[in-house]
């Protein structure tokens, strides 16, 4: 699989003329969401970039002094996360900065790999740091139990809410926000053109609240707490444009291929409202389950 996904995106980029912008994207996967599903690159703002899979963002932000990776996509994605920065005329080891988004094996299940092949450093909330550096799921996470190990990583710098990470310009910020994960997090920055016309981009982390068959928040009254506090905080992120870890969670390609609006400023609140309405079903089967 590492090695067919690392042809397709070879062969792909050698016939491109310019990086396909959110269309070629959407066209590309279609109807695919599957977590190694190969994907083209594709630039999302003036220095914003698409570079995972069909079913895993994995999302470049570029700078003149180097480069930020958020997520790192399934194990077997780092040979087409490398191959489409490179397609995009980025090279690797300009990556100075490995961030994720939770401490699940889609999204960080690569992020060893990434680490060995760019240098890259890599930052992570506390919350979320023991796990990516074990490699060893939490046993506080609604999903333990169905979740598999990944390879460990070094962090080199451990982040609180609100925290920023800097460089060349770029300012992203993390906002914890433990709705789907203990470790959940979401990143803010300004994504902005040579007029200085700027959008405040989200990558707001999963929302669901998923869990092993035997998991009820409503006998976790904390974790339940972090899933509101959680859900409060994806509301207020700043956000003209919204971009999820799963694409499909916030209709990203059909935004991106235009039949919806990407630029609203309502959408994480819309994002953060439906999440809520589904916990509240959610708690209320609990409860009714209980009599």
């Amino acid at each position: 699989m590492v090695r067919s996904l690392w042809l397709v995106v070879v062969l792909t980029s050698s016939v491109l003329a310019a990086p396909p912008d959110g269309v070629g994207l959407a066209k590309a996967c279609g109807t695919r969401d599957g977590w190694s599903d190969p994907a083209p690159p594709a630039r999302l703002g003036t220095n914003t970039w698409y570079v995972g899979t069909c079913g895993i963002s994995v999302i470049l932000v570029t700078s003149p002094r180097g480069h930020v990776l958020i997520d790192a996509g399934p194990p077997d994605a780092a040979p087409l996360v490398l191959a489409n920065i490179t397609a995009l005329g980025f090279k690797p080891k300009d990556v100075k900065w490995l961030l994720f988004t939770h401490e699940h094996q889609d999204h960080v299940g690569a992020l060893a790999s990434l680490q060995q092949a760019t240098g890259a450093q890599v930052a992570a909330l506390a919350s979320a740091r023991a796990v990516v550096e074990r490699g060893q799921p939490s046993a506080d996470d609604p999903q333990f139990g169905v979740l598999e190990r990944v390879a460990p990583v070094t962090i080199a710098r451990t982040l609180n809410d609100q925290d920023t990470i800097e460089l060349g310009g770029l300012t992203l910020t993390v906002h914890e926000t433990p709705v789907h994960a203990p470790g959940s997090a979401s990143w803010t920055w300004k994504d902005c053109d040579a007029n200085a016309r700027c959008r405040a981009i989200a990558y707001a982390d999963s929302a669901t609240t998923i869990s092993s068959d035997t998991y009820r928040f409503i006998d976790h009254p904390d974790r339940l707490a972090r899933v509101r506090l959680g859900l409060s905080r994806l509301s207020a992120l700043a956000c003209d444009v919204l971009l999820t870890p799963h694409p499909s969670a916030s209709r990203m390609f059909e935004r991106l291929s235009g039949a919806a609006p990407l630029v609203d400023a309502e959408a994480c609140r819309a994002y953060a409202k439906t999440a809520s309405e589904r916990f509240d079903e959610r708690l209320a089967k609990e409860r009714t389950s209980e009599r």
